[in-house]
């Protein structure tokens, strides 16, 4: 199925109660939009997890889960953040009690976070060392028609999509998948983690995916690090409810692992390191399946 948001791939048969989904890889860049761009190719390179689709593909033919990728770049907007993180100093004819702190807050109406103030908000404003993105602001309809053609169908269907795999199993699971630059060694390591595990400090799957995440990484000789810096965002917050049978855990893939040098084209690690990756997801797709069967070992087909 595709449409202007995304692209799902779903598999003949299902497995694995999994579902993959990669919402930062998204390259349909309308004219208009790198036309304001002061610098669109660094701004591509810096918002976009580069190519971390290609992998995902490879993931998904290796263990016949469904993917779902979004096709509109993060730059127009973030798919993993709220649609009303909006930073709307760079909005035009935005309602003035929505833009002026004092009156947003004497009505009511809550302030965007600390991501949008940053830079990172619903449409990102600004990055670190470089500055301002756009060479204008955006038009408050623009942001509208955003937010209606990219933003809401894809969580509706993501939502939809994880339900009806819930409903199969008992339990569904949701990879968030993602790519980060390369991180520091942290003081006492011997080296940088290659992968984090997100599960928003537990709130976002049952204790043992992490567990077993992280064991499996560690089996296959994998640096990796639990939360830290990355736990997840708006994706799992809205769907993951391990209450209701729908777990969430974001992957964070280093770009190194898999790009070359400058860290924007893939090379030949994309397959051996989807491969490794496949094979987590197969031991998380059973674990889930087992969850889903009230606790007992359940088979997934390979």
């Amino acid at each position: 199925m595709t449409n202007a948001a995304y692209v799902h791939v779903s598999p003949r048969a299902m497995p694995l109660p999994v579902l993959i989904a990669v919402p930062h890889a998204g390259r349909v860049y309308p004219g208009n939009v790198l036309a304001t761009m002061r610098d669109a190719g660094l701004s591509q390179l810096r918002l976009e997890d580069r190519h971390v689709d290609a992998v995902g593909v490879e993931i998904a033919k290796a263990t016949g889960t469904g993917l779902l990728v979004a096709q509109a770049p993060r730059a127009m907007l973030d798919l993993n953040r709220s649609a009303d993180d909006i930073d709307w100093e760079m909005i035009v004819g935005a309602p003035e009690e929505i833009r002026s702190p004092s009156r947003s807050h004497r009505r009511g109406r809550a302030m965007p976070n600390s991501r949008a103030r940053s830079g990172l908000g619903l449409v990102p404003r600004r990055l670190p060392g470089f500055g301002e993105i756009w060479r204008e602001r955006l038009s408050a309809q623009e942001l509208a028609r955003r937010i209606d053609r990219i933003h809401r169908p894809y969580h509706e269907f993501l939502a939809k999509e994880l339900e009806r795999i819930r409903d199969v199993w008992g339990a569904a699971l949701l990879i968030d998948l993602h790519s980060m630059p390369p991180l520091r060694r942290p003081s006492g390591e011997e080296r940088a983690p290659q992968i984090v595990i997100g599960d928003r400090f537990g709130a976002s799957c049952h204790n043992t995916l992490a567990a077993r995440a992280l064991s499996y990484l560690d089996r296959h000789g994998c640096a990796a690090a639990h939360n830290r810096p990355y736990s997840g965002g708006y994706v799992l917050d809205r769907h993951a409810e391990p209450a209701r049978g729908i777990h969430g855990i974001q992957v964070e893939l280093c770009r190194s692992t898999y790009l070359d040098a400058t860290l924007s084209h893939t090379t030949a690690a994309v397959k051996p390191l989807a491969n490794m990756i496949a094979g987590l997801v197969r031991e998380l797709g059973a674990e889930t399946a087992g969850l889903g069967a009230g606790g007992q070992t359940a088979q997934a087909a390979e």
